[in-house]
């Protein structure tokens, strides 16, 4: 099991965004792929709440004091690894001061959650009977497992 933090924040502007990073083409799992910050528990950890949070504070450097946990997103299983990750979505107080691990991030993205939340925005390509679902992101592409749990947190898929 796995965990990931979805984390929203307002800008200067009062608009809700979400944190998203981009994994280097290096890394051994997911390479190059957009996704929460996240991953795999630690002996410490306090379950999946506290693997999220470890996992957000190595990858873009979000201190624990800033995470208010709001609930859960449905886990997900991810097709290449059949890896079950449990999302946490939590508001995250600013200035975020993110500070991207050279090793694990490329890019750090904060998309408007409205964007994110208009299904015009969205494509997708059937395949084994599942619709796997796309969006541009500043030239690249968000989909597989990320792309579910962006759509389920924004209210477009159950």
């Amino acid at each position: 099991m796995a965990a990931v933090l979805a984390p929203l924040f307002e800008d200067e502007a009062g608009d809700v965004r979400v944190v998203l990073t981009k994994r280097p083409d290096t890394m051994p799992t997911h390479a190059g792929h957009i996704a929460f910050p996240g991953g795999r528990p630690e002996p410490e950890d306090d379950g999946p709440v506290g693997t999220a949070i470890r996992e957000a504070n190595e990858e873009v450097g979000i201190d624990a004091e800033q995470v208010e946990v709001l609930g859960f997103l449905p886990p997900i299983d991810t097709v290449e690894f059949t890896l079950l990750v449990v999302p946490v979505v939590a508001r995250i107080s600013t200035p975020l001061g993110l500070v991207p691990s050279e090793r694990e991030v490329a890019r750090v993205y904060t998309p408007l959650l409205r964007e994110l939340a208009d299904e015009a925005n969205w494509w997708h390509v059937p395949w084994n009977g599942w619709k796997v679902w796309y969006y541009d992101l500043e030239g690249d592409t968000l989909w597989g497992a990320t792309a579910r749990m962006v759509r389920q947190m924004v209210g477009l898929d159950e």
